[in-house]
């Protein structure tokens, strides 16, 4: 991996960068907007993320995040990461899994609060995490990666296997994030959470296309992100 700085409006700038069975991709992303990646299963969109997030083996090219290089030790406070599978230690509370992230980050205890009141878990703090329902683990999860006040939120699935109402909860929860200014990067099986996005990176075969969903209707001349997603698998 080129280690090169840059500056600029740019959350993540890739150029010609490459992992696994992903062809060179280049692509921006802008900061403070919420940036969709889509794509058929096995495409690449985890192997992406992992890449932007610094965790990704054997990666060449360019990639820089926040202005520095992809994976750099001073990214660790500025990148929050939650993979698909959430990312909480099950046999700790709410609270407890907040504070022991809290101390690895060097954050203080007063922080643990404010990501509590942020995730809306204040009646389940002192709930073992096992015992939670699935949308409130993916709370559990977020909240974990908002630890540390990032700048970056990289989400993988973050609404896989959840039912319509607590997807709605957690997409408005996003978009409180982004008017505090952060950036996120989300992926998604559920194409209709497309249209919640500023910008869009499909995944096809290895390879990147980035859009808008208005752009990516209007060039496919369909109605909605799904038409338009199954005409451009053609």
């Amino acid at each position: 991996m080129t280690t090169h700085t840059t500056t600029g409006p740019w959350a993540v700038e890739a150029r010609e960068a490459q992992a696994r069975t992903l062809t060179p991709l280049t692509f921006r992303i802008p900061r403070g907007q919420i940036a969709g990646l889509i794509g058929p299963s096995g495409a690449g969109k985890s192997t992406l993320m992992r890449m932007i997030v610094g965790t990704q083996a054997k990666t060449v090219g360019s990639l820089s995040v926040l202005g520095l290089p992809a994976g750099s030790p001073a990214l660790r406070s500025r990148v929050g990461y939650a993979t698909q599978q959430a990312s909480v230690y099950g046999d700790l509370t709410v609270k407890e899994n907040f504070a022991y992230c809290a101390g690895l980050l060097k954050q203080p205890k007063a922080r643990v609060a404010k990501i509590i009141e942020k995730v809306d878990l204040q009646d389940k703090i002192n709930t073992i995490v096992n015992n939670l329902s699935g949308g409130q683990r993916s709370r559990v999860s977020l909240g974990m990666a908002l630890v540390g006040d990032p700048e970056l939120l990289v989400l993988d699935e973050p609404t896989v296997g959840l039912d319509p109402v607590l997807r709605i909860q957690l997409w408005a929860m996003f978009n409180e994030l982004k008017e505090e200014g952060k950036t996120l990067i989300i992926s998604s099986h559920v194409l209709d959470e497309a249209e919640h996005c500023d910008d869009l990176l499909l995944i096809r075969e290895g390879t990147i296309y980035a859009t808008t969903p208005a752009a990516m209707k209007q060039e496919t001349h369909t109605a909605t992100i799904e038409e338009a997603f199954l005409e451009l698998m053609k």
